[in-house]
């Protein structure tokens, strides 16, 4: 592969895997599907009842965390003429970001287990399987959290990135930056439990995903400048 075409190449396959990301959603479409919060107490019957589904949900969330591994790479090498020490600590809070998201899928797991028990014993002790699934439910949506802040730090530094860069366009930077920070204030406002807290949610949601969308679909359908990427480059050796 000639080096004058790799970086152009490099951000559109970096934009498709970013795009195959978007399988950790029908996770949380199916998790929506099996919670009843208006019937608590009901998960496990739910889970059994759709348990192929919920099996399909904990694959698609992992095979997310792969797809986000492979952009976490990519764009590593794609800004390391940028700055190679911002490009790493970006990729060491993305990777850290994917071994949480990958290690909270071990609840769901847990969780798949229990209700297996319960199936097996006749349906003795629902009620503390119920409660234990719900725990385990509940843990998962944690250690989510948690990578989540990891993936907005991760987005705020591939925002500097972009902006310091000269072969993406500024907005996409400001907007990935915007996305990043929007993250990580809902979520330390979670853990500490800030008033109006389960308010920020929805503008964290709509701010992320209009930043990492923006970048997605321009990597994906652009790619990068790669005469001015190989000016940088060279002016980086």
């Amino acid at each position: 592969m000639k080096p004058e075409i790799a970086p152009r190449s490099i951000a559109r396959i970096a934009g498709l895997f970013y795009l195959l990301t978007g399988g950790t959603a029908f996770d949380f479409f199916t998790r929506g599907k099996l919670s009843d919060t208006h019937h608590p107490g009901t998960l496990v019957s739910h889970i059994l009842q759709h348990e192929s589904l919920y099996r399909s949900a904990v694959v698609s969330d992992l095979f997310g965390v792969a797809c986000y591994l492979v952009v976490v790479t990519l764009l590593y090498w794609l800004f390391k003429p940028v700055s190679k020490s911002v490009s790493l600590l970006a990729a060491f809070c993305g990777l850290i970001g994917c071994a949480i998201q990958a290690a909270s899928c071990c609840f769901d797991l847990a969780a798949l287990r229990s209700v297996a028990a319960i199936s097996n014993s006749g349906g003795a002790n629902a009620g503390q399987t119920n409660a234990v699934v719900d725990l385990l439910f509940s843990l998962h949506a944690q250690a989510f959290n948690i990578a989540i802040l990891f993936f907005g730090l991760y987005c705020v530094l591939i925002g500097v990135l972009a902006l310091r860069s000269l072969f993406l366009p500024r907005i996409l930077g400001a907007l990935m930056a915007i996305a990043g920070l929007a993250y990580v204030v809902n979520n330390v406002a979670v853990f500490l439990m800030l008033p109006g807290a389960s308010n920020l949610s929805f503008y964290a949601t709509t701010l992320g995903g209009l930043g990492e969308l923006s970048l997605l679909l321009w990597l994906l359908l652009f790619g990068v400048n790669t005469q001015r990427w190989i000016e940088q480059a060279r002016a980086d050796i």
